[in-house]
């Protein structure tokens, strides 16, 4: 605990002198140097990373660093209620038994290989994770994980980490996958439309490979269960296990849930139409669907908003992105940006590479939140010096959502799995046991997504 403590304290007092030695002024110094501090206290102390943002804010805002006004301003609280108004529709949606019932409808396959089981699971957890955050997918897919392998006395192990993989790569996909495509769509201009024609294809591809890479590597693996298997497709234990019969709650609530993501997707179209300011509806949406769906259930609004709703997750990001939007209002982030451009010049495929790679690798031992907050002003930066962002936009997005699966501790879904799997089953994966395939899949992934930007010019 003190090594640590010693040594953010010491790395974030040397980036601090080290900006004042290249070019930084003092508050500029003082602000990177706190910057600093909040993003390696929440790597250090995970735990504390609350009190280090909300720590580090207030001292940003005693050295007038930045105002209390534009701070607020910074705070990105478009993002915010866009999540808060989604954690509402998505635990209806689970409370309702929707994601149950979705998985037992594909796995009452005929003639169930483990192969077969195998990729239904994979696809399952990408799509999941597409329609809604990250951790309710993996907590859905995990509770269904653990159910089959007891049922098979397999190791649930392969299957976990595969689906974890599914979820990080599915995350990509749309707005809704994960707080950082809704904080780079808010920040870049991009539409849910955007995301469907440019990161939608990248990750399918992705996924397909992936999962023909693992296929591959758990072969034996997945041999047993198809030994498994046999005679469990007309066992009425088996098919009792993955059925799940949908109510009047389920079908309503999945109504609600299907308007909302329609009305979601063709919100740009709704802007024009309205004449009202871009990426306005993205926003709002959710928050008028979450009031309809506290209508609905009235019974348990009170409960959707103190237990479902994210609120330790929540704080944290506001106070990270008002840092990071103190980086973007000092200039330290047009700083950083002209040092990029002088030192590998403004060319975007370049830039697209440094900032996919850069930001996967950060990404696999940093939460990738933390790492695109990073990133943002740096990238915004760059469109004075006359740099294409768009591709920089994906290469981030990609990135950040490839690049989870390096590490056991690379993205929250990650972190959740692992965690529900130690509770549950008192098993614990081994560092190196995800890395060696981890290290495979997040390479491969970001080698595919940057060879789609640089072809595609997305």
């Amino acid at each position: 605990m003190k090594v640590k403590v010693l040594l953010l304290m010491l790395i974030s007092l040397f980036v601090g002198l080290l900006g004042y030695e290249i070019g930084l002024n003092p508050k500029q110094s003082i602000a990177i140097s706190i910057f600093s501090a909040s993003i390696l206290g929440t790597l250090f102390f995970w735990e504390f990373r609350l009190s280090f943002v909300f720590v580090g804010s207030g001292i940003l805002l005693l050295a007038k660093v930045i105002d209390l006004e534009n701070f607020i301003k910074f705070a990105s609280l478009d993002v915010i209620l866009f999540l808060i108004g989604m954690m509402i529709v998505i635990s209806m949606l689970k409370e309702a038994g929707f994601f149950m019932w979705l998985i037992s409808r594909v796995l009452r396959v005929k003639n169930l290989t483990g192969r077969k089981l195998f990729i239904i699971l994979m696809f399952i957890s990408s799509l999941l994770s597409g329609l809604m955050d990250e951790v309710t997918s993996i907590i859905t897919m995990v509770t269904v994980i653990l159910e089959i392998s007891d049922f098979l006395d397999v190791n649930p192990v392969p299957l976990l980490i595969s689906s974890v993989f599914a979820t990080n790569i599915g995350s990509a996909q749309t707005v809704l996958g994960n707080p950082i495509g809704v904080l780079i769509a808010a920040r870049g201009k991009l539409s849910f439309e955007d995301f469907l024609i440019n990161a939608l294809p990248v990750s399918l591809v992705v996924l397909v490979i992936t999962t023909f890479l693992l296929l591959i590597w758990y072969r034996d693996y997945i041999k047993d269960i198809s030994k498994k298997l046999k005679g469990h497709n007309e066992n009425k234990f088996f098919l009792q296990l993955i059925s799940v019969p949908s109510d009047r709650k389920t079908k309503i609530s999945m109504i609600i849930f299907g308007i909302t993501v329609l009305l979601i997707g063709l919100h740009r179209r709704l802007e024009l139409l309205f004449g009202v300011e871009e990426n306005t509806l993205l926003i709002l949406l959710p928050i008028i669907s979450a009031g309809l769906v506290m209508v609905y259930r009235h019974d348990k609004a009170r409960y959707y908003v103190e237990h479902e709703v994210e609120w330790n997750a929540l704080l944290f990001f506001l106070f990270l992105f008002a840092q990071a939007g103190v980086i973007q209002a000092s200039g330290i982030g047009s700083f950083i940006a002209e040092k990029i451009v002088s030192l590998i010049g403004n060319h975007p495929n370049i830039l697209s590479f440094v900032v996919l790679f850069s930001s996967g690798f950060l990404s696999g031992t940093l939460d990738n939140v933390v790492v695109v907050s990073s990133y943002i002003p740096v990238i915004k930066s760059l469109s004075a010096l006359h740099v294409s962002l768009t591709p920089l936009w994906w290469a981030l997005l990609f990135g950040a959502c490839y690049g989870g699966n390096i590490t056991i501790i690379g993205s929250t879904a990650n972190i959740v799995a692992m965690g529900i799997l130690e509770k549950q089953k008192n098993i614990k994966i081994n560092f190196f046991e995800w890395f060696k395939i981890g290290l495979i899949v997040g390479i491969l992934s970001m080698a595919i997504s940057y060879l789609a930007i640089i072809f595609t010019q997305v």
